[in-house]
């Protein structure tokens, strides 16, 4: 099964899983990139995976449809182009013969889903298809959801197998490993990671995916518990200890960390 990254727009990824024959993808927010990788590989689009309704996500799916052979799967709570099968966390859906869990991951948008495969891909890791919740060392834009439903959402994911790959839909990770380092100074996974990250994006390739493994030892919103990123949230004006606190004080920060 082979895992390819489209990029689309200017930093966002379209996911997409292809056996040789078929195709997925995920998030299609522009058609193009996924026309020119399914003309070049001579794949049949057999299913469209969407986490969330926003238009970078969802734009291109109706120009999608004359290739579509299957259905557009979509979360039950947002507003996805029609025709789509609308799913929950708790659903399955099959594709290409993999089985995905939906997982209920509000926060970024009030009825964002995520899509995990578990048993790996022909005796790969689990595979995790997190749109705009979870990202390489941060997490999406509490647009529509509380701090503490994205607090929920990120320790639901943080629960993942540590091999996971975490397909996220953003190259955002040199910005958010900026962040990182500015709540966690000390911490050398942060900083041996933005290495490795800067290499790959000098070299035209992307940072992703990433792995929970890696997510919770670098992520600051993933560590909320950690006392030395308690101590930077208090600074930066939590109003406890709390873990939703000091979620709540990290993405302020983020949101205006220049």
């Amino acid at each position: 099964m082979n895992l390819t990254a489209l990029p689309a727009f200017t930093d966002n990824y379209i996911w997409m899983l292809d056996d040789g024959k078929h195709a997925v993808v995920v998030d299609p927010g522009e058609p193009a990139p996924v026309l020119a990788a399914l003309d070049a590989r001579q794949l049949v689009l057999a299913a469209i995976l969407v986490t969330h309704h926003h238009a970078d996500h969802v734009g291109g799916i109706d120009a999608l449809r004359d290739r579509l052979k299957g259905p557009v799967y979509g979360p039950q709570r947002e507003r996805i182009p029609e025709p789509h099968v609308a799913v929950q966390g708790g659903d399955h859906v099959e594709v290409l013969g993999l089985r995905f869990e939906v997982i209920d991951v509000p926060g970024h948008t009030r009825g964002h889903v995520a899509y995990f495969h578990g048993a790996g891909t022909e005796g790969g890791a689990p595979i995790l298809f997190c749109g705009d919740t979870l990202f390489s060392a941060g997490c999406g834009r509490l647009f529509e959801g509380t701090p503490a439903q994205m607090h929920r959402s990120l320790a639901r994911l943080a629960e993942l197998p540590g091999d996971t790959r975490v397909c996220c839909a953003h190259e955002y990770t040199l910005s958010n490993l900026r962040f990182a380092r500015a709540v966690e100074p000390i911490n050398t996974e942060v900083a041996d990671y933005a290495v490795w990250c800067t290499a790959q994006r000098e070299r035209g390739l992307p940072t992703l995916p990433s792995s929970i493994e890696r997510e919770r030892r670098v992520n600051p919103f993933l560590r909320c518990a950690e006392p030395a990123v308690v101590r930077r949230a208090l600074e930066h004006g939590a109003s406890s200890d709390e873990p939703v606190a000091v979620l709540t004080a990290l993405r302020q920060w983020k949101n205006d960390f220049r």
